[in-house]
């Protein structure tokens, strides 16, 4: 049994109507000419150090992600891009200054396509090419990207490092060599696979889908798993992408870090933000009305709730598009059902052993049931809809055993913050994330949070092969006869790094300003007492019902010691609407009160379930100056609004810091554990 589906053609069509593959295009070979746009890094000496880290949110704010129609997809996205971190961004390469030069990780954090798009546009709307040039580990969605889409990027650090203000470069569109031509100086860098070249040099991700389209629409998908003994020598991971794989004549040999292969999905979800660009993608390749979009799903969990009449352009798109091909829930999920990395997850659409390439970066989360979760951005998963399949590289692996006892009221979020604490600056450098609960401590929702903030991590994925755990998650939910094979790492799969992780060695942690690595223990942040203006708990990664548990519990035992109102602004936001119904029925754990009588109890809203916070949209974004601490995944400069300070925690401590009035974790309250009460 399998998942994946053949394509369906519309009513009156035949494969012999389609379009025959077209020959690959030439791409053009003219010198790309222009001066140096750096951007420095202002808390070093000036002119010494180009800025790293610099996230796809700096690129193009949450609030300029917006399309109004079809046809004036990028608009929006050029006006916004750099708004904040340089204003005079769009002046400057208009004058020119069209080889953006910056440090490490470029453009890491969300798959918003809009920010590749949006450069490009800006360079060509005056008839000009733009080339960015960044040192080691660029995203690798934005990556991914700026090929389908023909923005030229190249990872080069010595280029990097020698780069001036005003320095001439030029850029071999062939080759991509780069040449500092005020210094004399030429660069190669850092080469492609050969299927990123074929694309870049092949027109771009609408060319290249047009070439496969017809073949992908004759050919029924169908999976082919490993034997056992090939399944000795592959992680998780890699067994799931060898079973998807297209071409089923690929060598194994060739099948290891690097190889780029074409691998069938089994679902391939958008939201509404990223749904636009995707349904643009679609109907480039296929026409718009020659099939129904293959393994498509979409919720309405982004630009949703705000009254702004922008905002309902930008989901009427993904409304009309539902309508058209006839989507349905839960495949079309409507404002109010849920966010999607938890909502299509709890309907049952997310299960192990499958291939989910999401547009959105979060769909790392999938890999806690056992699943292949990846962020592709909206160009890939449009041409996902057309073929049926997408293309993907195999990462390095990297394998993280969890050993020890938890701590008392440590869960999912602190065990990711002090591992992304760890990792550093070069976190999890691209590769793909096995997780090991050696002794089965961790839940579904704790896996969901470790996984899911991958992304954070900057991994391609993670993921916890499905054990004991997971299957009693889906035998609670009436699911017992799963399509997929059970499956677990082969013993002689190779890791680039093994590492073993303490969890006796975490404690409740908080996330500061401006990334999640900067954690430290609630704890110590306690001694500083930090204030803030918002307390919010819920999003994908911390929104479901036994993670709202966790806080009403810490705010029932707050009551209890006389502490009955918060000290400041206490939001909710459910992971689904199901969760938001759930948590409205009484429950023993808190003595036949609901979740959401306790909540408001003490003071705080329950709100839909939806991500604008998280990302600076509506009434609860924060305004400049002020600060938040809640149970989000990423607290990135301007994140939650701009001029706005978020801070990261587990819910059990957002909760206590709520009823305090300062950041600090539910032991500073006067709490003692006790794992019979608070233990979920």
């Amino acid at each position: 049994m399998s998942t994946l589906q053949p394509a369906r053609l519309k009513p009156g069509i035949t494969t012999d109507a389609l379009p025959d593959p077209v020959a690959q295009a030439a791409g053009s070979t003219t010198l790309i000419r222009g001066r140096a746009l750096i951007i420095w890094d202002h808390k070093a000496p000036p002119g010494t150090r180009k800025l790293d880290a610099i996230d796809t949110d700096q690129i193009t704010p949450a609030a300029d992600c917006v399309s109004e129609s079809l046809d004036t997809l990028d608009e929006r996205w050029k006006a916004g891009s750099f708004r904040h971190l340089m204003p005079d961004f769009r002046a400057r390469v208009h004058r020119g200054e069209t080889f953006l030069i910056a440090g490490d990780r470029f453009a890491i954090g969300s798959s918003r396509e809009m920010s590749p798009a949006g450069l490009k546009g800006v360079a060509e709307e005056v008839g000009l090419e733009m080339v960015i040039i960044a040192g080691n580990n660029m995203g690798d969605i934005f990556r991914r990207n700026s090929f389908n889409l023909g923005l030229h990027v190249v990872q080069c650090p010595e280029a990097v490092a020698d780069a001036k203000d005003e320095d001439e470069f030029t850029f071999d569109p062939v080759s991509r060599a780069i040449r500092n031509v005020t210094q004399g100086k030429d660069y190669t860098p850092v080469p492609l696979s050969v299927k990123e070249e074929e694309i870049r040099r092949g027109g771009g991700i609408f060319a290249v889908g047009r070439r496969e389209f017809k073949t992908s629409v004759e050919r029924t998908p169908a999976l082919d798993w490993a034997d056992p003994e090939l399944a000795k020598g592959m992680t998780t991971t890699e067994q799931i992408l060898w079973a998807h794989r297209f071409d089923r004549d690929f060598p194994r040999a060739d099948f290891k870090p690097g190889a780029t292969v074409r691998a069938y999905a089994d679902l391939l979800p958008a939201s509404d933000g990223t749904a636009p660009f995707s349904i643009h993608t679609f109907n480039q390749i296929t026409g718009g009305n020659t099939i129904y979009p293959r393994q498509a799903a979409v919720a309405n969990d982004h630009f949703v709730f705000t009254g702004r009449d922008d905002d309902d352009k930008q989901t009427s798109i993904g409304r009309a598009f539902a309508k058209a091909h006839g989507m349905e829930k839960p495949y079309y999920a409507t404002p109010g059902d849920g966010i999607f990395h938890f909502y299509f997850p709890e309907q049952g659409l997310v299960l192990p052993g499958q291939f989910i390439p999401g547009a959105d970066s979060h769909s790392r989360a999938y890999g806690a049931y056992g699943a292949v979760g990846i962020g592709v951005g909206s160009t890939t998963l449009g041409f996902g809809w057309s073929t049926g399949y997408i293309y993907v590289t195999v990462a390095k692996a990297r394998r993280v055993s969890f050993v020890g006892r938890l701590n008392p009221w440590v869960g999912g979020k602190d065990i990711v913050l002090e591992l992304l604490r760890r990792w550093g600056a070069k976190q999890s450098q691209g590769m793909s994330v096995e997780f090991v609960d050696a002794q089965r401590q961790l839940p579904m929702v704790a896996r969901n949070t470790i996984a899911n903030m991958m992304a954070e991590a900057e991994a391609l994925n993670g993921i916890f092969a499905p054990d004991e755990t997971t299957y009693a998650w889906y035998r609670e939910k009436g699911m017992a006869n799963l399509p997929y094979p059970s499956l677990s790492p082969g013993a002689n799969a190779v890791y680039e790094i093994d590492e073993v992780f303490d969890l006796s060695d975490v404690a409740p942690m908080i996330a500061k300003p401006f990334s999640p690595g900067n954690a430290f223990s609630a704890t110590e942040v306690a001694k500083e007492k930090i204030t803030f203006d918002k307390a919010m708990i819920g999003s994908c990664t911390n929104g479901s019902y036994a993670d709202l548990l966790q806080a009403a519990l810490v705010l029932r035992a707050a009551r209890g010691m006389g502490r009955v109102t918060a000290a400041t602004e206490f939001k909710v936001f459910p992971g689904s609407g199901g969760v938001g119904r759930q948590i409205e029925t009484p429950d023993q754990r808190l003595g036949g009160e609901s979740i959401a009588d306790v909540f408001r109890s003490v003071g705080a809203v329950i709100r839909q379930s939806w991500c604008g916070p998280c990302f600076g949209q509506g009434e609860d974004a924060l305004d400049p100056g002020q600060r938040a601490i809640t149970s989000f995944n990423r607290n990135w400069q301007n994140r939650m609004g701009y001029g706005g300070e978020g801070f990261l925690a587990s819910p059990s401590v957002v909760a206590a810091s709520a009823m305090l009035g300062y950041m600090a974790g539910p032991e500073e309250l006067g709490i003692s554990w006790d794992a019979h009460t608070f233990a979920v």
